[in-house]
């Protein structure tokens, strides 16, 4: 396991302060914010461990109500709102400086057989085949230094591998609103982090993922670059996910991710999220403020 991914379990390791209170703490943001996909994250954690782990989360549906505070601990206080037979629903809302800065329902079954069927895996490389990340940015000489070595510090604990550049790599023209991103974990996970018990562990991670490259593709249809060369503003609004299939977050997962529609200060991202094998693992959906700059 790589320092960077033990920093990252370490974050999602919240402190319980009271029955369903937990706080959890950030990392250094690359932005003046927190990263939503670890608010999401920690708040799937604290959420999750009010729940036995016979019962895996299957959906999540989020909302980001005010920016994050990264120098503030956030306090996740969980409702219960229903043990079920089968299903299990918790609320958390996470807190900072005394208000609401976002809000989660997720939703646990316990595992019962039933029909089965799949939209099939897209056509991908080998993500052996494409280059790093860290290969990819060191190349960009158009981006800041220190903008990048932040940009590089955030994604550190994830093999993240673009299957074409990214919009901050090439930027000018419109392309399709569509792309493709293999990801894992950098190191293998042992099942005894201490964050929480599997398989939600891998769920976490995937949660924490999926918010980095999401609204990409909205991007690319405008041949914009993002906030990593300064022509877009942007932030996630909502986010909702749907965990199909077992899966393991230190094994490649396949992103492929779309984008339907931008519109009003608003733009919609849409994706499946595979396993090597062709397994749809992941549904996601998020909505995102999309601005240019005047």
């Amino acid at each position: 396991m790589s320092q960077a991914l033990q920093d990252l379990l370490d974050l999602l390791d919240l402190e319980q302060i009271e029955e369903n209170i937990f706080r959890g703490r950030s990392r250094s943001a690359v932005v003046p914010r927190v990263f939503g996909g670890q608010v999401a994250a920690q708040a799937l954690v604290a959420a999750g461990r009010t729940v036995p782990a016979d019962r895996p989360a299957h959906s999540l549906h989020a909302y980001f109500l005010r920016p994050g505070d990264p120098g503030a601990p956030i306090v996740y206080d969980v409702d219960r709102l229903r043990d079920g037979r089968s299903f299990t629903t918790r609320r958390v809302v996470a807190i900072q400086h005394g208000k609401p800065i976002f809000t989660l329902s997720a939703s646990f079954q316990k595992h019962e057989d039933g029909l089965d069927h799949q939209a099939p895996m897209p056509a991908a490389p080998d993500p052996a085949t494409l280059p790093t990340g860290e290969d990819r940015l060191r190349g960009y000489d158009h981006i800041d230094p220190e903008v990048r070595e932040r940009f590089l510090e955030a994604r550190a604990a994830v093999d993240l591998r673009h299957v074409d550049e990214p919009p901050f790599g090439r930027f000018g023209e419109p392309r399709e609103p569509h792309s493709q991103v293999w990801f894992r974990t950098n190191g293998k996970l042992s099942g005894e982090s201490g964050v929480v018990d599997e398989p939600l562990l891998h769920v976490v991670l995937a949660t924490y993922v999926s918010d980095m490259t999401l609204l990409d593709s909205i991007l690319l249809a405008h041949g914009r670059g993002g906030w990593a060369v300064g022509d877009v503003v942007g932030a996630s609004l909502d986010h909702a996910m749907w965990f199909h299939r077992p899966f393991r977050a230190d094994e490649w997962l396949l992103y492929d991710q779309e984008s339907p529609s931008a519109y009003g200060g608003r733009g919609l991202g849409q994706a499946r999220i595979y396993t090597q094998d062709g397994q749809l693992a992941i549904s996601v959906i998020q909505e995102g403020v999309v601005r240019v700059p005047r």
